[in-house]
């Protein structure tokens, strides 16, 4: 964002302030969900996920994937990352560099070395290349029926979709994470939500 529209902006609304406590609750709500599922239950859930995850890659015709690797109960998407590493498909992993920046990415394959970035997650080695993947597998707390997807709140995906040259975006969730809740304006839609359901 640029720092004179930001000054400009007018403080939030209580509108505003409503959708975003709206938000608060349904995340806290889908991420209890989330850890409730049992094991054989989340099992086959990541292996539809990682199915469809391939499915849509092939389809699309991605050479390039930044992936996630799973926190706070994210599905599990290894054996698909394996699948598609094999299939010659160059994966990459977000790297947190500072709280309010856009993600970088970095080339990773299954087995390459990993250590916490800036917000702790796992992440390339510095010395991995960086990369501009065609396209993000993105982690959703929860989804609505426009495709807007719901996070975790630190704004990390919305400011490196606001970046351009835009790469494509596909949101991964559960089937249960479909929810109604108005998107807000610097939110940008998936081009598709990739879910267990049949």
């Amino acid at each position: 964002m640029n720092p004179s529209i930001a000054r400009d902006t007018p403080a939030p609304s209580s509108e505003t302030a409503s959708l975003v406590l709206h938000k608060q609750q349904l995340r806290t709500a889908l991420l209890a969900r989330r850890k409730a599922l049992d094991v054989q239950e989340r099992e086959l859930a990541d292996a539809r996920i990682g199915q469809r995850v391939l499915e849509w890659t092939m389809r699309a015709g991605v050479s390039s994937l930044a992936v996630y690797q799973p926190i706070r109960g994210e599905p599990d998407l290894a054996a698909a990352y394996n699948a598609l590493a094999a299939r010659g498909v160059h994966l990459c992993l977000p790297v947190v560099v500072e709280k309010d920046a856009p993600l970088l990415f970095r080339a990773w394959q299954p087995g390459d070395a990993l250590q916490k970035d800036a917000l702790g997650t796992l992440a390339p080695l510095p010395s991995a290349p960086e990369i501009r993947p065609q396209a993000l597998l993105i982690p959703c707390v929860g989804f609505n029926a426009a495709g807007f997807r719901l996070g975790y709140g630190g704004g990390f995906y919305d400011r490196t979709l606001a970046g351009l040259p835009r790469p494509r975006a596909v949101g991964v969730c559960y089937r249960f994470g479909l929810a109604a809740f108005e998107a807000q304006a610097h939110d940008v839609p998936m081009e598709a939500i990739l879910t267990d359901a049949d």
